[in-house]
């Protein structure tokens, strides 16, 4: 009997095991570090009210640190109000829906205006396999940063004479030097092994030859970091045929739309894809890839809009503002979402709304 009782008692006398997910270094804030932050909220067009409204919800439930200062604007003005850039400019941080942009006409994108006013040089996509979406291709987990103040979107073009449109690229040595450099600090910094720089040297020699010049002067100062090159067109080839052999890449402007879209697409489409923009002093976070970003309006009326690629951005702005709990406990309630597969919109093969998904995600919060 005394035998049998001797495991029973090494049980229960046992010191118990440490759960996997306790933490052994904990993050320690600075006195004050808890106080709430303003953040400057542009709800945006189509979609973008139905998805920032998912975000307020969780960080209400959250009770996170931040609190919203609304602005209503939309694609169709004629420039970003003052009060809005002001708001931003105090606040440092943004959190928007997609505004949509009219196609011709001359009407200047509201998009590009809020990175050239902040001067948010570095767009920043993260493309990356989720957990229980099935894709064709597994292991990707990209990061595409993007110069975002020039190059093809300078928005210098005029018509010479009727007929003849002239569109200038400009690419400069400041500005392709400073993006090379987050793109090295956010791979040293994210235990990041290589970062390629795409282009078209082989035929846009100066400007694209200035950019790649830079990223190579830039990539001295890193030698931990392993650094390639790729033209932009077998770029996007090797991306749809085996797109895990890219970690973070940096690229001009226009490539970089085009890049991150793919990759987007490539790892379960825009809706699950977070990204930000962001300047020395100010950051506003969005969807991550631009392609549909305000949808349609069938998808507008039925109130069926992806949340997830504005919640994961959200999350990226709790890291961004130094909440890393929050930032955790947000993006482990996504991916336990998507995981069980209950409850996805229809672009990711289900029937779900967008507020079945923020319900979903609620109840998977910690």
């Amino acid at each position: 009997m005394a035998r049998r009782a001797l495991p029973i008692l090494r049980q229960l006398t046992a010191r118990p095991t440490p759960r996997p997910n306790a933490r052994s270094v904990t993050y320690m804030p600075r006195p004050g570090d808890g106080a709430p932050r303003p953040v400057t909220l542009i709800p945006g067009d189509g979609i973008g009210p139905l998805v920032t409204n998912a975000v307020e919800q969780v960080m209400e439930a959250m009770h996170a640190p931040v609190y919203f200062e609304r602005y209503e604007i939309h694609g169709d003005m004629k420039r970003v109000p003052e009060e809005v850039l002001e708001s931003i400019r105090k606040n440092k941080v943004c959190l928007k829906g997609g505004l949509k942009t009219p196609v011709g006409g001359g009407v200047n994108s509201l998009n590009v205006q809020l990175r050239k006013e902040l001067d948010l040089y570095a767009s920043l996509v993260n493309c990356f396999n989720l957990p229980g979406l099935p894709t064709r291709h597994e292991n990707v987990d990209i990061v595409v940063i993007r110069e975002n103040t020039e190059g093809e979107y300078s928005g210098l073009e005029h018509e010479v004479v009727p007929g003849v449109v002239e569109s200038l690229k400009v690419i400069t040595k400041f500005c392709s030097e400073r993006i090379a450099k987050y793109a090295f600090e956010y791979a040293y910094l994210n235990n990041r092994k290589k970062v390629t720089a795409v282009h078209k040297a082989n035929i846009m020699k100066l400007a694209d030859g200035l950019f790649l010049e830079s990223c190579r002067e830039v990539a001295t100062k890193y030698p931990s970091i392993k650094y390639n090159e790729i033209i932009v067109d077998n770029c996007c080839m090797q991306l749809v045929s085996k797109p895990e052999q890219f970690d973070v890449m940096v690229t001009p402007n226009l490539y970089g739309n085009l890049v991150a879209n793919t990759a987007a697409g490539i790892a379960g489409g825009t809706g699950v894809m977070p990204g930000g923009n962001v300047g020395a002093d100010h950051a506003v976070f969005e969807q991550g890839a631009s392609a549909g970003n305000v949808g349609n309006e069938k998808l507008t009326e039925q109130k069926k809009a992806n949340p997830v690629a504005l919640l994961l951005s959200s999350a990226m702005m709790l890291r961004h503002l130094q909440f890393p709990s929050f930032a955790d406990r947000l993006e482990t309630a996504v991916k336990r979402v998507i995981l069980e597969g209950k409850n996805r919109t229809k672009d990711l093969g289900g029937t779900s709304s967008t507020q079945e998904v923020v319900d979903a995600v609620l109840a998977n919060l910690d």
